[in-house]
């Protein structure tokens, strides 16, 4: 269930000169699980903006965005105590409703941020995750820390060889010879594809794909699986591996 409502910007800063943080208060309730999005409605913009959620507590949500376009140029000048009018709740997240001990948080580039509070989730359940996560250059490297703040081992890999790893996620559990019985991962398509192909796992996997309205109602994000049609706004964008098509 989806919920629409005026949220109020706590604070928007740059983590990279193109990756932001934006911090939103206002009712959070209707996100029940990590791996869920928002839908941002900007001025003079058709489309809302789908945003996934890197953290919520009981009055704000935490979304980290990357300036691509002119919606998100929008974003990135946009100060505190301004509004948005956002759709949340959006999409079915990930599930923590399994037996494995040892997950990995697999992450590239933006599709580093859902693995946050998801993160937090299984250490709160008693879990160990352990994080991985890839990008271009070490300059585009962002929340490296605050996950090693949580306590959790924490890898990289860069495709220039900047910083962690020289080469791409794959390359990192192949050399750390990684261990886990669980993969949860979000990023873009050819990085799935790989993980897909590179794990055995059970293992979830978030799309991300140009969305309509944000709620399933378009038809515009369908996408083909083992078990008939799947929106990828209202249905996904989490997939279990069972079901992808590639």
């Amino acid at each position: 269930m989806y919920k629409q409502g005026i949220y109020k910007i706590v604070s928007n800063a740059p983590l990279t000169p193109t990756v932001y943080r934006m911090v939103l208060e206002g009712d959070t309730q209707y996100i029940t699980r990590s791996g869920q999005f928002i839908n941002i409605e900007l001025e003079g913009k058709f489309l809302r903006r789908p945003i996934s959620v890197a953290d919520y507590d009981e009055q704000t949500i935490t979304i980290i965005y990357k300036v691509v376009g002119r919606g998100t140029e929008q974003m990135a000048k946009m100060c505190e105590g301004m509004t948005l009018d956002i759709l949340t709740g959006l999409g079915n997240g990930f599930s923590t409703d399994n037996n494995a001990q040892r997950p990995l948080l697999v992450g590239g580039g933006v599709g580093v941020p859902p693995m946050y509070n998801l993160c937090k989730r299984l250490l709160a359940e008693g879990k160990r995750p352990t994080v991985v996560m890839g990008f271009n250059t070490a300059s585009e490297l962002f929340y490296y820390d605050e996950f090693r703040e949580l306590g959790v081992e924490v890898y990289c890999s860069t495709a220039d060889g900047s910083m962690g790893v020289k080469g791409f996620v794959t390359d990192v559990i192949r050399e750390k010879a990684l261990t886990f019985d669980y993969l949860y991962t979000c990023g873009p398509l050819p990085m799935l594809k790989a993980l897909y192909d590179a794990t055995t796992v059970d293992a979830e996997f978030s799309f991300e794909e140009r969305m309509g309205c944000g709620f399933g109602a378009c038809m515009g994000c369908s996408c083909k699986t083992k078990y008939g049609n799947k929106r990828i706004c209202k249905d996904g964008p989490v997939l279990k591996r069972e079901e992808i098509i590639w």
